[in-house]
């Protein structure tokens, strides 16, 4: 019996471990050297934090997030396949550089104190989109609009 229970708890406590060394989403990583070599051509003299994180249909896609300011008041991301290639590129903005039908849009739909934060969103194919933070009901959101400020769609995030 005394047996028993010594290797169930090793073995629970080994799986626990094996758990612990994964690569999780959005720890602090260190990417390739494609990728560090890319950002540092791109951004020199930044020092970025970067994260780690799976997209695509079967989140079998790597994706590296580099976090970093332009300057001590702008947040940015850049983010990068495996092979350094910039797949977007999003920047923090003053609700006064969102378009003016997105603004008319959140100021009919949410309150001023609901809006977190505000980026324009440049993908790897040159698309601008607006991603604007939302809190309601204790939830986040993002709001997506167009490159005109259109209303495109909104994702509930965790």
């Amino acid at each position: 019996m005394m047996k028993t229970l010594f290797f169930m708890i090793t073995f629970l406590y080994s799986s626990f471990l094996i758990g612990q060394t994964g690569t999780s989403p959005d720890k602090k990583v260190t990417p390739p050297e494609k990728v560090l070599f890319t950002f540092q051509k791109e951004y020199p003299g930044k020092v970025p934090v970067w994260s780690m994180k799976y997209v695509g249909d079967d989140d079998d896609e790597i994706r590296y997030e580099a976090q970093f300011k332009t300057n001590p008041t702008t947040e940015v991301l850049a983010v990068y396949d495996n092979l350094g290639v910039l797949k977007a590129f999003e920047s923090q903005i003053p609700l006064s550089k969102l378009p003016t039908k997105a603004q008319a849009y959140l100021k009919k739909n949410y309150p001023a104190k609901a809006i977190k934060e505000i980026a324009v969103v440049v993908d790897d194919k040159n698309k601008t989109t607006y991603e604007v933070g939302i809190q309601k009901n204790s939830k986040f959101y993002d709001v997506v609009f167009d490159k005109n400020g259109g209303f495109d769609v909104i994702i509930e995030k965790d």
